[in-house]
């Protein structure tokens, strides 16, 4: 039986040959006799997957040698504390506002900072971004705080702020949870970078956090001493039990990723020439079609997140009636805004998009 196609923003789709692959080593793995999720943390078996892992993640995303990747726990709404928690030092932190996931970053930032907004879209219902020239730093941000790809909005920041460039010397944190491994980073512009894996990466339960070194050794006093970003590095992610299955998972999802090709791209560039077409695909229905519409200005749409709506709404439950019948899941929008959404994550082939596509002109075809 065909698997049919999974477009849910998350957890979401992973790769058929990683599942296929942990459910070959579920009851041994490599001849150990025990699956991962019976492992200790602290034995040579795991210590050897931690390794690899963190390994082939740097190797994927370019990461350079003096910044740090850790594995933790909380997921991304967990970072939202975590991260004034270890760099703001109880002063002032700049958030740029586009979307739903960085307004709960920056309500939870209050919390232990001084965290104001310097540039938002919300006047125009996150459908835009606010050019950098027009953000207003503060001389005295600990870091600045951008989602640079909203998931429930459909807006993605496709080439990073050069904060210095703006006059600022705050470091850049990026919430990458639902582009990670998309496209690359360019580090040069970047202090620090966290998301949740379930998007891109593996199964919910491990959150992903490249830091650089500079940053580490500055946690409030009442930061947990697990969610302290120096202790953990210092204890090579391992200072409290890690999500260790989920870490397995990510692994062997960074193994395919490596194997991907794309003419003469491999890894994660061959990923991105992948991800623009199949964006490309659907933004290209939505566009020529007077039945749908999306709303993002095209030169900020997510490739990884593509929210739409029909015209007559009336129609919502028989379209997502009929794509559950095609083996098209998860296509309704999150409930703050309404709508479909179909997430196209790494995962998602081009055949799947295609799918889609087809059925949305069809069922355009029969509601005329």
């Amino acid at each position: 039986m065909a698997r049919p196609y999974n477009f849910s923003a998350g957890p979401a789709a992973m790769p058929a040959e990683v599942l296929q692959q942990a459910a070959s080593e579920m009851l041994d793995w490599h001849g150990s006799g025990m699956s991962v999720m019976e492992m200790s943390h602290r034995g040579q078996e795991f210590g050897a997957i931690l390794k690899s892992t963190e390994a082939d993640l740097r190797e994927l995303l370019a990461v350079p040698e003096n910044f740090r990747i850790l594995f933790m726990q909380g997921g991304g709404l967990g970072e939202n504390a975590i991260v004034p928690l270890n760099l703001s030092r109880g002063e002032t932190v700049d958030f740029v506002v586009t979307g739903s996931w960085s307004k709960k970053s920056l309500k939870e930032a209050r919390r232990y900072c001084t965290a104001r907004v310097a540039a938002s879209n919300e006047a125009d219902h996150h459908t835009h971004l606010p050019a950098p020239a027009t953000w207003q730093l503060s001389r005295d941000a600990r870091y600045v705080h951008l989602c640079s790809n909203e998931t429930i909005n459909g807006v993605e920041v496709h080439e990073l702020p050069d904060l210095k460039a703006l006059g600022a010397d705050a470091p850049l944190v990026i919430d990458f949870s639902s582009h990670v491994a998309s496209r690359t980073v360019d580090w040069s512009r970047v202090g620090l970078a966290f998301g949740g894996a379930q998007k891109n990466l593996g199964p919910a339960g491990l959150t992903l956090v490249v830091v650089r070194e500079d940053l580490l050794g500055h946690a409030l006093q009442i930061c947990p001493s697990a969610f302290d970003y120096k202790t953990v590095a210092d204890n090579h992610s391992m200072y409290n039990t890690p999500p260790t299955y989920a870490i397995y998972m990510a692994g062997l999802t960074f193994q395919w990723l490596k194997r991907q090709t794309e003419g003469a791209l491999r890894g994660v560039a061959a990923m991105e020439a992948r991800n623009v077409a199949k964006a490309d695909l659907l933004y290209g229905c939505i566009d020529e079609s007077a039945f749908y519409s999306n709303q993002v200005a095209k030169d900020c749409r997510s490739r990884m997140n593509v929210p739409f709506f029909l015209r007559d709404e009336s129609r919502n439950e028989a379209f997502l009636a009929g794509a559950k019948a095609a083996g098209l899941l998860q296509l309704k929008g999150h409930k703050s805004v309404g709508g479909m959404r179909a997430s196209i994550y790494n995962a998602m082939p081009i055949e799947g998009v295609q799918a889609l596509v087809a059925y949305m002109r069809e069922f355009e075809k029969t509601q005329a």
